[in-house]
């Protein structure tokens, strides 16, 4: 099996259309209003915008955690907290071992959560 998509909350499409549109980069790939379905194209993956949706939290992999963060405050995204290391991976369970894991959280247009998770090599 694999992910096709995962749905997120969105009481407001046109607002969550321009959050997201920030936070990721890229136009939707496809919008239905009526009956008010938004998507956007995360490496084949869909993400769903939609107001009948339940919150979700979304993990979303970024290069460079620090620079995403300044870039996303800069255009007014608030982040409950900075970037932190949460975990070590020592071997390739759950991430590339010699890596450890960063994350910081924001707050969507939506009143949801997203995490950015950074896979940073560790210094020997």
């Amino acid at each position: 099996m694999a992910l096709v998509q995962v749905a997120q909350r969105a009481g407001d499409l046109e607002r969550a259309a321009r959050f997201y549109t920030q936070l990721l980069g890229k136009e939707p790939s496809a919008t239905y209003d009526p009956p008010g379905l938004l998507f956007f194209d995360l490496d084949g993956v869909r993400l769903l915008l939609e107001e009948r949706a339940p919150s979700s939290l979304l993990y979303l992999r970024v290069d460079d955690i620090d620079a995403e963060v300044a870039r996303l405050e800069a255009l007014g995204v608030e982040f409950t907290g900075a970037p932190h290391a949460i975990f070590r991976h020592e071997d390739d369970t759950l991430g590339p071992a010699g890596t450890e894991e960063w994350h910081a959280f924001l707050t969507d247009s939506e009143a949801n959560t997203v995490g950015l998770v950074e896979l940073r090599r560790v210094e020997s």
